[in-house]
C-alpha cells in the first residue's frame, strides 16, 4: 500500500537534477558570454593596430612623395602600388601596400602635382573571424 510518505520521496531527486541542468545551462552561457567578449576586444586591439599601420604608410607614402624622385607614382585611374615593410614594431606582421596616383594642375600660372595616397593594412585571410584591414586616403598638393 502506498502512503503519502511513499510518493514524495522521488521528489527531490527530480528537483535535484531539474537544478543541476539549469545550473549547467547558466555556466555554459557564462563560459560563452565571456569567451565572445574577449574575443571581441583582441579585434577590437587588432583593428587599432591596422589604423596606425594604415597611418604608418599614409606618412611613408607623403614623405616619399615630398623627397624628389623618391617613389614611382602612377596616374589618378592607375595607381601604382608600393609594399611597405613595418619592423621592429607591434605593427610588423601588418602587410601595408601605399597606391600612389599622381595628376598635374594648372594654378594661376604654375603647375602643381596633385597625389593620391591610398594605404591598406591587412592582416590575417579574408573571411575569417581573425582578419582585420583598415584603409586611409589623402590627397596631396605639391
Amino acid at each position: 500500500m502506498k502512503t503519502k510518505q511513499n510518493i514524495q520521496r522521488g521528489f527531490s531527486l527530480v528537483s535535484a537534477i531539474f537544478l543541476l541542468v539549469v545550473i549547467a545551462a547558466l555556466g555554459t552561457f557564462a563560459v560563452t558570454l565571456s569567451t565572445t567578449q574577449q574575443q571581441s576586444a583582441a579585434l577590437d586591439v587588432q583593428g587599432a593596430r591596422a589604423y596606425q599601420a594604415a597611418r604608418a604608410g599614409i606618412e611613408w607614402g607623403a614623405y616619399q612623395v615630398l623627397t624628389p624622385g623618391a617613389i614611382a607614382c602612377g596616374t589618378l585611374a592607375a595607381p601604382q602600388p608600393n609594399n611597405v615593410t613595418l619592423t621592429g614594431t607591434t605593427l610588423q606582421n601588418f602587410t601595408v601596400t601605399v597606391n600612389c596616383g599622381s595628376a598635374a594642375a594648372s594654378e594661376a600660372s604654375a603647375t602643381i602635382t596633385l597625389f593620391q595616397l591610398t594605404s591598406t593594412a591587412t592582416q590575417g585571410t579574408a573571411a575569417t573571424p581573425s582578419y582585420v584591414e583598415r584603409q586611409m586616403s589623402v590627397s596631396i598638393a605639391k
